[in-house]
């Protein structure tokens, strides 16, 4: 059941009136769903009980230390890409015995913060970067335990942006050197191989990719235990795709009733990295409608919102349900492209979209917003970020504040020759 529902003709997230909160908050404004994340993240982690197991979210979906707070609490561990994502998850509260640091471009400053708080693993990407990481670890007098990429060559069939398991792909070790990379792990003196790792894409709607790519690394693992590899981590990555429009992904239960089997007898541990079947869903984007414009081709819907807040239907052209707050049933609907402030042709939340009447002043959800939503945003055009917040039951708690002019030019210096 969505916690996003229409009440009394009007769209509540849980027990509070989105009206309520464009009125204490203005617009834009990030509105996540607490008992949405909540039974998301539970459906997820209780899907694998059957097998020993870490649920790694992973932060580059949504990375509002609030949430990740949340997660922590509900015994979540943190799939991470960066230094920074590593400091906010060190400050929600995630044990750094659940921190897996991903990425391909990790540098050295990056590494050493990573072992000197004794994260759970590193996945490995490349051989100059196993290198790295012995070198800095033998620096530090300390030995880093990694799991090795595998790129399977799978074809996720997901969005070209968001695919990563094929050969052309910059992530991963080819599954044909993997055997190699392993040899190399083996000998460095500061490297603890502890895992193998695959991430093939994101937003799958269909299970066989994983099952595919999760057997292909399978054989890798049973011909590194024969050549005596301590294999204690089996990480699948994460990729569960969402209903946006008429997707019907996969549920987690599913996911598990085809994965659990194939590991249960390898006294491994699974690590999985799910983000936007967690988050996505239980968030929205709020938007206020500025103007109409009647224009010689086209109808647009000019909103308070843009591209810098909600970036993927420019970059992906990505689809993501818009819906008035105030209900609208029954009304004739126009063809209308709904477009933000920003001064670009590619500023749109929505192209030919049939949509109800509205006019300035009204509200409108942009549904699905939860995952890559405010991570993404941005500062062009010199607009403020949004603020973030998040409902429980009938109460609102303000996980991030709108920006302010100030914070806009904050570390920015005027050289002195130009005073």
């Amino acid at each position: 059941m969505s916690d996003f529902q229409y009440k009394n003709g009007e769209l509540h997230c849980e027990d509070v009136a989105l009206s309520r909160i464009a009125k204490e908050l203005g617009t834009p404004c990030y509105i996540y769903s607490h008992a949405a994340l909540v039974r998301n993240f539970r459906a997820f982690d209780s899907a694998f009980q059957s097998v020993p197991h870490i649920v790694a979210f992973a932060m580059k979906s949504n990375s509002n230390i609030g949430l990740l707070r949340l997660m922590a609490k509900e015994g979540s561990g943190a799939d991470i890409v960066s230094g920074g994502e590593l400091y906010r998850a060190l400050k929600a509260g995630v044990p750094p015995s659940k921190i897996v640091f991903a990425g391909v471009g990790k540098n050295r400053e990056e590494i050493r913060y990573a072992l000197s708080t004794d994260i759970l693993m590193f996945n490995v990407e490349s051989s100059a970067e196993l290198r790295a990481i012995d070198e800095v670890a033998a620096e530090m007098g300390r030995t880093a335990r990694v799991a090795l990429r595998i790129n399977p060559d799978i074809d996720p069939k997901t969005h070209p942006y968001i695919s990563t398991g094929l050969k052309k792909s910059k992530f991963g070790i080819s599954a044909d050197r993997a055997l190699e990379e392993f040899k190399l792990a083996s000998s460095l003196k500061h490297i603890e191989v502890v895992g193998v790792h695959k991430h093939i894409g994101s937003q799958l709607t269909d299970i066989t990719p994983f099952v595919d790519a999760l057997k292909k690394v399978l054989g890798l693992v049973e011909a590194l235990k024969t050549q005596g590899s301590n294999i204690r981590y089996i990480n699948i990555g994460g990729g569960l795709g969402i209903t946006y429009s008429d997707e019907a992904p996969p549920q987690p239960h599913q996911l598990a009733a085809a994965i659990a089997p194939l590991v249960r007898d390898l006294k491994c541990m699974l690590i999985m990295e799910p983000g936007r079947v967690i988050v996505g869903n239980a968030g929205l984007l709020m938007t206020r409608v500025l103007y109409n414009k009647e224009g010689e081709a086209k109808r647009f819907v000019i909103v308070d919102a843009a591209m810098n807040d909600l970036i993927r239907p420019s970059l992906y052209g990505a689809y993501h349900e818009i819906k008035p707050v105030h209900e609208a049933t029954g009304a004739k609907k126009h063809q209308v492209d709904v477009v933000g402030p920003v001064c670009e042709s590619g500023d749109f939340l929505a192209k030919d979209r049939a949509m109800p009447d509205v006019k300035p002043g009204d509200l409108l959800a942009v549904m699905s917003a939860g995952a890559y939503g405010f991570v993404m945003s941005s500062n062009y055009n010199s607009r403020p970020r949004v603020p973030e917040v998040l409902i429980k039951g009938g109460d609102i708690f303000v996980l991030r504040s709108r920006e302010t002019y100030e914070d806009l030019v904050r570390g920015e210096a005027i050289p002195e020759f130009l005073q």
